[in-house]
């Protein structure tokens, strides 16, 4: 940025050296500043010196043999000159007037109007807005690179949250192209649409949303939790537009649910201990009482009700084992195996009851195998409880069931899906809850056996269900 007291260079650009000569003498009779003036007269050559950037401020004369002023302006913008051109023209016109400015030259002046006055109102009105205009040039790589760096989704939007702009962290949370966005709005991506009416509300009344925990859906319709803040603002022209940023918190959630999950095993499993203590001591004294009697009653017809006695003993005791083996942690032995394989054993093992029910039966993998860390055995029982599950709800005849193995760049996510009678969302709560059941002969121990097995593989659940309509569970898996 050049001073009041600095050196400015100039480069005049005329092929005729008289016109040079007089406005170089018009230029330094400016008082307050220093020039230094160089002369060049071919039309290349100065192109090159204004794309070398060693002065600053042209002057172009409109002439230049077979191309113009106005030909040289357009190619200096081409090559990004960021320093001011004023073209020179023997008489005035209009139409070269106005093409002048909107090629970018700065300022239009007449030869033979030329005065020490208006050069240097043109050159200071000129540099100042060339300075103007790299502050604001600066200002906008600085924010630039802080809109593509950032690792949360920012974009900009119209008022009616249609994108404009986004950055690339939001292109890869929804898994879209920057093209793709600009033709959808915010409200597209809402996974649940009450909320749409929420952030109008917002906007209308008083014109920003901060940090409001909200559910997306990407391009594959995986869920994305996110804490959205938008506000209204305006332009330098004075119009609306809205600017937002998106902070995804997915993983978070994930982890505090899978945490909430261990917590209540670890509660029930503390109970349950609490129990098989209080309840085995007695237990353990009618079991010795039954056989002392046992060895000192003779008539069959007592012996009876003493076998009964035992055996319902012994039932009590291997509910107590089955209860404290579900709701302990499961010890695994992890190695490296393809989940496709666990999967088509777990599958293999319920074929006979798909085949009974008539059930459509869909499976989707990725081309090639996908390894994870797995104890097989036990990785198996817990898709297939998850599996016998999905047979049990659907409808004769007419249940489906979908399963689907996709990746990220860091997890494997296996989706079981189903569209029989579903779960309400107070059932939904409770459902890894040993012995909280919703079937007639059920234990309830199947689901809290899986989540036990899936919590040592570390993997991650979660369950959306809706009543008639179905059931799907979503699991992932870190990459091997």
């Amino acid at each position: 940025m050049t001073t009041l007291n600095s050196t400015v260079r100039i480069l005049i650009i005329d092929d005729d050296e008289d016109d040079f000569y007089i406005t170089k003498e018009y230029i330094q009779k400016i008082p307050g500043r220093n020039f230094i003036i160089d002369w060049c007269p071919q039309y290349k050559e100065a192109l090159h010196k204004i794309c070398e950037g060693k002065y600053d401020l042209y002057f172009a004369d409109y002439l230049l043999g077979p191309e113009t002023g106005l030909d040289l302006i357009k190619n200096a913008m081409k090559n990004q000159c960021a320093e001011p051109i004023i073209l020179l023209t023997g008489k005035g016109n209009l139409q070269v007037d106005l093409d002048a400015m909107n090629s970018g030259a700065f300022d239009y002046l007449i030869k033979p109007d030329l005065s020490v006055e208006k050069l240097e109102r043109s050159i200071r009105y000129a540099l100042e807005k060339t300075a103007s205009l790299k502050a604001l040039r600066m200002n906008e790589r600085k924010f630039r690179s802080f809109f593509e760096k950032s690792k949360d989704a920012v974009f900009l939007a119209d008022e009616n949250l249609y994108f404009k702009d986004a950055n690339s962290a939001m292109t890869e949370l929804f898994d879209l192209t920057k093209d793709e966005l600009c033709e959808i709005s915010l409200y597209t991506l809402l996974a649940n649409k009450p909320n749409q009416t929420d952030l109008e509300n917002l906007l209308q009344t008083e014109n920003l949303v901060d940090d409001k925990e909200i559910e997306f859906l990407s391009r594959n319709s995986e869920k994305i939790v996110g804490i959205l803040s938008v506000s209204k603002e305006k332009n330098i022209q004075g119009e609306p537009y809205i600017q937002g940023i998106i902070h995804d918190i997915t993983d978070l959630k994930k982890a505090e649910k899978a945490k909430l999950q261990a917590e209540k095993l670890e509660a029930t499993g503390r109970l349950a201990r609490i129990l098989a203590h209080e309840i085995r001591n007695p237990l353990n004294n009618i079991n010795l009482s039954v056989e002392q009697l046992n060895s000192e009653i003779d008539p069959e017809e007592s012996k009876i009700y003493l076998d009964i006695i035992y055996r319902n003993s012994k039932t009590i005791n291997d509910l107590i084992t089955e209860l404290l083996n579900t709701s302990k942690p499961t010890e695994s032995i992890l190695k490296k195996m393809p989940l496709q394989q666990i999967l088509n054993d777990a599958i293999s093992k319920a074929e006979d009851r798909m085949k009974l029910k008539k059930i459509q039966f869909k499976v989707e993998y990725p081309q090639k195998e996908s390894f994870i860390l797995a104890d097989t055995e036990k990785l198996k029982i817990a898709f297939l409880n998850i599996i016998i599950n999905a047979i049990e709800a659907v409808e004769e005849g007419t249940g489906r069931l979908l399963i689907t193995v996709t990746e990220n760049t860091k997890d494997l996510i296996v989706v079981i899906e189903d569209n029989g009678s579903g779960i309400s969302n107070e059932n939904l709560s409770r459902l890894f809850v040993p012995y909280f059941t919703s079937k007639k002969n059920g234990l309830g121990l199947g689901l809290a056996a899986t989540l036990n097995i899936l919590q040592s593989h570390e993997s991650l659940i979660e369950v959306q269900s809706s009543i008639d309509q179905g059931t799907t569970f979503t699991l992932s898996f870190k990459k091997a």
